[in-house]
């Protein structure tokens, strides 16, 4: 099994900055893939911003150029840097997990993170 703990949500004004880290732990044997999603009250979970193995990257439109998305590959920690934040960047932001993981029995495995609230308001 895989845990995620995610961390650096919070209350931040508009045009500020957070940072936010999700650390994976478990019998981990490889990661395809990690990203950020998030979901603001009453609509759906969406992309923010995803990282491969090899790390290429993919950003929703709405956050290119402000979020930017890093890996620790030794920490197996995955980062979201958020600056000149917004009103409509306030949500819930998950980490999301994609990998191989496993012991005597390897498989493919998809893991979300509690999530963590981020609110960008005056």
């Amino acid at each position: 099994q895989v845990q995620l703990v995610e961390s650096g949500g919070g209350l931040v004004q508009p045009g500020g900055s957070l940072r936010l880290s999700c650390t994976a732990s478990g019998n981990i044997r490889s990661i395809t893939a990690m990203g950020w999603y998030r979901q603001a009250p009453g609509k759906q979970r969406d992309l923010v911003a995803t990282i491969t193995s090899v790390g290429s990257t993919d950003y929703a439109d709405s956050v290119k150029g402000r979020f930017t998305i890093s890996r620790d590959n030794a920490k197996n920690t995955l980062y979201l840097e958020m600056n000149s934040l917004k009103p409509e960047d306030t949500a819930v932001y998950y980490c999301n997990f994609k990998g191989i993981v496993g012991a005597a029995i390897i498989r493919n495995l998809e893991v979300w993170g509690q999530g963590t609230l981020v609110t960008v308001s005056s």
